[in-house]
């Protein structure tokens, strides 16, 4: 489950709760903040990896939850073994493993919890997880593993600063897509 699968899960949590992704208006018009306008909407910022460009306040907000997520997995022995092939990439000096895998689930998620300028076109969770579909994947997933999983990732939201009631909403989301990614 470590840097892949939580990345992954989170990704499909909030596919999986579409349903609260866009913003609407309630029947007495107040309009209903989706998580993405909570992780910091479409204000535009300067992007502390490529001082050159702006990116979507949310879009940071998340990407930087997903990349602290990876590390914390990387570093938690339960979760790590499910992510050599990554692992391997990164001991050795090539990030485009971690950055692709950053990248798709940064969007996944982005699309997950509301944004509307960004798509998401990796493979589904079942996939995701399963070694027999995905190469990079070593091992499946037991309830136990997923449960590290989200551990993991309010360590690494708690981290990123995310209110306690932002965590919970995350978790709720992850625990969407439990049945598609938990496959022992």
């Amino acid at each position: 489950m470590k840097k892949g699968v939580l990345l992954l899960l989170l990704a499909g949590v909030f596919a999986m709760s579409a349903m609260n992704s866009s913003c609407k208006k309630s029947d007495d018009n107040t309009t209903t903040m989706t998580l993405y306008d909570s992780l910091g909407g479409t204000t535009m910022v300067q992007d502390p990896a490529n001082t050159s460009t702006m990116i979507e306040k949310g879009r940071l907000g998340i990407r930087s939850v997903v990349d602290s997520a990876i590390f914390v997995i990387a570093a938690d022995n339960q979760l790590n073994g499910f992510f050599t092939v990554l692992l391997a990439e990164v001991t050795s000096g090539n990030t485009t493993g971690f950055e692709a895998l950053s990248k798709n689930l940064t969007d996944f998620i982005c699309v997950a919890a509301g944004a509307k300028n960004f798509t998401y076109g990796g493979k589904n969770m079942v996939a995701a997880h399963d070694p027999a579909q995905n190469s990079r994947m070593n091992g499946k997933a037991t309830s136990a593993n997923f449960d590290q999983f989200l551990n993991d990732v309010g360590v690494a939201a708690k981290k990123c600063g995310l209110s306690d009631q932002l965590i919970g909403q995350v978790a709720a989301r992850l625990n969407t897509v439990r049945s598609q990614v938990v496959q022992q």
